[in-house]
């Protein structure tokens, strides 16, 4: 498999969301300017809501920019032991430990995005291939680390 297209793929996702994160602002920023031109002091109420979407908004475009500067520490060369830019296959599906976006396909298979600080990704960090680990009760076996 080739890590180097997953991140790629990743990179792209997290600029279509920070594009549309930074519309998104723009676009409530210019209706909380026209609110305030024309409606007057007494809907100070509902400026004040369209402040925190815009503050909830501008959050979420935070975390995804350090989130994508956060990629360009993924080393994309092999691995030996489960960790941050591991791809790794189970006997239960495929996760690549770099980021939590979710499941994409990718050369006909389903792999899961995976955040070093979930869960799942610390139960299978240090691990090598042929070794066993538990999650939730259940058993899954490494079968194949990149």
């Amino acid at each position: 498999m080739n890590k180097s297209e997953i991140l790629k793929i990743i990179h792209q996702k997290l600029s279509e969301k920070i594009d549309h994160l930074e519309h998104l602002i723009a676009e409530t920023r210019a209706a909380n300017n026209e609110t305030k031109s024309s409606m007057g002091d007494k809907y100070e109420t509902s400026r004040e809501m369209v402040q925190q979407e815009i503050n909830n908004l501008q959050i979420q475009l935070n975390e995804n920019i350090r989130v994508k500067n956060s990629l360009k520490s993924i080393n994309t060369n092999p691995y030996q032991n489960v960790g941050l830019g591991s791809l790794v296959e189970t006997d239960k599906g495929f996760f690549y430990i770099a980021v939590s976006l979710g499941m994409m396909n990718f050369e006909q298979k389903k792999i899961f995005l995976i955040s070093p600080e979930s869960p799942l990704a610390k139960a299978m960090n240090g691990k090598t291939e042929n070794e066993v680990f538990s999650m939730n009760g259940t058993q899954q076996k490494i079968v194949k680390i990149w």
